[in-house]
């Protein structure tokens, strides 16, 4: 068999991939002698390498007595840069510079440039650029182009547009190198900027560029611009592969565009996960988790085996419709398939059971999940906040301390609202100083969140101060001092404050002004406040919701003007009816002793909810204040005779930073005897005092 038969044959085992004839060649060529020939080695060195078969390849090269030719040395780095074997690459490399015969040229660095970008090597990376740059090489497009491509995947992106503004030709590579480097910088504009002057200058982007540029879309939601580029590809006849398909899926999805992005699934006849996924995190966006459901049962159908990614996916759906049963599904299906769940796995469900109020639920998760990472735990007192489990919120921040884990702003931001609830002032400013030392007094949402906290608190003086601390006032931390000052007694520093605020470019909206109305209401300033509620909607555009129609029913109703307030409830339609609001009214009569107005609003009240025991209380307080006690009689009786008793008043007190509940006639505390004590003892001085005054 002469050589030329040999050729024809190693090209024949490249298409079919066939091992085992590529073999009997091998055996053939040895048997020949021809072990040494260059031509015959380069293309038995390849076909080992497309059956995957590496070790026999390095042997190939091994076995040549005179391995003089580069071409060789060429061909096996970058079949080996080609299967992402960098370090056997730099290797090889490295004994080819130990060669006295042979010297690397243009076609040998940019394996080696792709091996130190696919280590991360940029130490070596630069070493060689400084080489190329004294032999001149770096004058070569594709040496160029490559090393571009090593400072990009290095994350010197700095480096990486400084040497592409210095080329003076380029190629498609540099081009989707750059335009990769702003996309991962979070630069997207740029990038599709940059996408732009690439064609401008006659480059065809390739699969490539064009998934890079449909991801940046993706990415800004311009979905204006990514219909153009398809339109564009549609146009031209481009063959969508997997990688463009996928990100076509991907922007249609993030942009809302459903319909679109399962036609441009559909069309693709052999789907890869990430095509799946895309389209899976489409619908999960939306929070459709019956087709993310679908989706992953066509997925097992098709034998697609899914990725973490995919599970996550399906689980924020889930979490976002708060469909607990699907959820379940999936974390059976990770359960029975012995699925390893990553942090970002275990933090969804954990998430979503908490959604789904299934706290217990949440809480065995946790316990399965490794403690080391930050994510969990911040996962976990953000949970039990939502929850209102502020204890438990509290408790778990403890513990997270405990171990070690350093918080960061969002783990703020998720307790302060806990010590918000509590008016946990003391574990608060024990929070704020851990904020000082996480050095965070410039993030803006976690200063915003610490002077809630302190304004919640009742500490206005130290609200004040971070106030102003902070690097920008936004509508919600102008917001939470006009509230502090308001819900504290000093309502014209509110409003002064107030006043402030609408001279900077913050408009207020529905919130400020409950602020607003609230501390007027305090306040007694019964004309301020309407025209407040005046403004608020002539002027500022903001429809009024419940809050400001119970602020303003309150505020009418101190004032002693029931009838009024009785009137704008008549008048409107959408909150007559409303319980909250005739609550607020009726506890007006019960301070004006207006009993006509009290016992109408109690009928409406009774026939609302005639299982609420306030009701009955207030309006028999109502009479007793104008003595007619048999009327007192008869409500308490009907009290008796429906079974309907005061739900017990909850308070709790915070003792050397910890919270301590108590209840009405509550013993249950080990110090209850003490406690008792303690109140019988200020109970005979405050009787005393009484005496003395009299």
């Amino acid at each position: 068999m002469d050589t030329s038969q040999l050729f024809s044959l190693l090209k024949a085992c490249i298409t079919s991939k066939s091992l085992k004839q590529c073999k009997l060649i091998h055996q053939k060529i040895v048997t020949q002698g021809l072990q040494n020939n260059i031509a015959l080695c380069k293309n038995l060195i390849n076909l080992y390498f497309s059956c995957h078969n590496y070790d026999s390849a390095k042997l190939v090269f091994k076995t040549i007595e005179n391995p003089f030719d580069i071409s060789l040395w060429n061909g096996l780095m970058a079949a080996y840069t080609k299967n992402f074997m960098h370090i056997e690459a730099l290797d090889l490399f490295d004994s080819l510079l130990q060669q006295p015969y042979l010297k690397p040229d243009s076609y040998t660095y940019p394996s080696v440039l792709k091996a130190c970008g696919g280590l991360s090597r940029v130490g070596y990376g630069t070493m060689i650029h400084t080489h190329l740059i004294k032999i001149g090489f770096v004058c070569d497009v594709v040496v160029a182009s490559s090393l571009v491509g090593m400072y990009a995947k290095c994350n010197m992106f700095d480096y990486a547009i400084q040497l592409f503004d210095e080329m003076i030709e380029r190629d498609v590579a540099c081009w989707n190198a750059v335009i990769s480097c702003y996309y991962q910088d979070g630069q997207a504009e740029k990038a599709l900027e940059l996408f732009g002057k690439m064609r401008g200058s006659g480059f065809e982007p390739n699969s490539v560029t064009l998934t890079t540029a449909l991801s940046s879309c993706a990415r800004l939601l311009d979905l204006e611009r990514g219909i153009g580029i398809h339109k564009e590809l549609q146009d031209k006849g481009f063959v969508l592969d997997d990688y463009v398909s996928s990100a076509l899926v991907d922007m249609y999805g993030k942009c809302g565009c459903l319909d679109m992005a399962k036609e441009v699934f559909e069309q693709v006849p052999r789907k890869s996960v990430v095509a799946w996924n895309s389209m899976i995190a489409g619908y999960s966006i939306k929070g459709d988790s019956k087709s993310c459901i679908e989706l992953f049962e066509r997925m097992n159908r098709e034998s697609i085996r899914p990725t973490l990614t995919t599970l996550s996916s399906i689980l924020m759906a889930c979490s976002r419709s708060a469909k607990i049963q699907l959820g379940k599904f999936v974390h059976g299906y990770m359960i029975r398939n012995r699925i390893d769940a990553d942090i970002f796995i275990n933090s969804s469900l954990i998430d979503l059971y908490f959604k789904c109020g299934s706290v217990h639920s949440a809480e065995y998760v946790f316990a399965k999940t490794p403690k080391t990472s930050l994510v969990s735990w911040n996962v976990m007192i953000s949970g039990y906040v939502t929850v209102g489990n502020y204890f438990k919120a509290l408790g778990i921040y403890g513990k997270m301390r405990e171990a070690f884990v350093k918080p960061d702003a969002i783990t703020f931001t998720s307790i302060l609202p806990a010590c918000s609830q509590l008016a946990a002032l003391e574990k608060g400013k024990e929070i704020h100083n851990s904020i000082i030392e996480s050095k965070l007094e410039a993030n803006e949402v976690v200063m915003g969140a610490l002077l809630d906290m302190y304004a919640k608190c009742g500490a206005v003086d130290e609200a004040f101060d971070v106030f102003h601390q902070l690097p920008e006032r936004d509508l919600v931390s102008w917001t939470s001092m006009i509230t502090a000052y308001g819900s504290h007694g000093q309502v014209l520093e509110a409003l002064k404050l107030f006043g402030e605020m609408q001279l900077t470019n913050v408009k207020p909206d529905g919130v400020t002004f409950l602020a607003v109305l609230s501390a007027c209401s305090h306040a007694g300033l019964v004309d301020r406040g309407c025209y407040y509620f005046k403004q608020m909607i002539n002027e500022c555009g903001v429809n009024p919701r419940i809050e400001h129609y119970s602020c303003l029913i309150d505020l009418l109703g101190r004032a002693g003007r029931l009838h009024e307030a009785y009137t704008i409830l008549q008048n409107n339609p959408k909150i007559r009816e409303d319980v909250g609001l005739l609550s607020t009214l009726f506890s007006a009569c019960r301070l004006h002793r207006n009993i006509e107005l009290g016992e109408e609003i109690a009928r409406l009240l009774i026939e609302k909810n005639p299982d609420d025991s306030s009701t009955y209380i207030i309006l028999a307080n109502i009479y007793a204040s104008v003595k007619k006690w048999d009327e007192v009689r008869k409500v308490r009786l009907k009290l008796k005779e429906l079974g309907l008793k005061k739900n017990p008043g909850c308070s709790w007190i915070e003792i050397d930073h910890m919270i301590q509940p108590f209840f009405v006639e509550d013993n249950s505390h080990p110090q209850a005897d003490m406690v008792n004590e303690c109140l019988t003892v200020l109970a005979s001085h405050m009787e005393k005092d009484e005496l003395l005054l009299i």
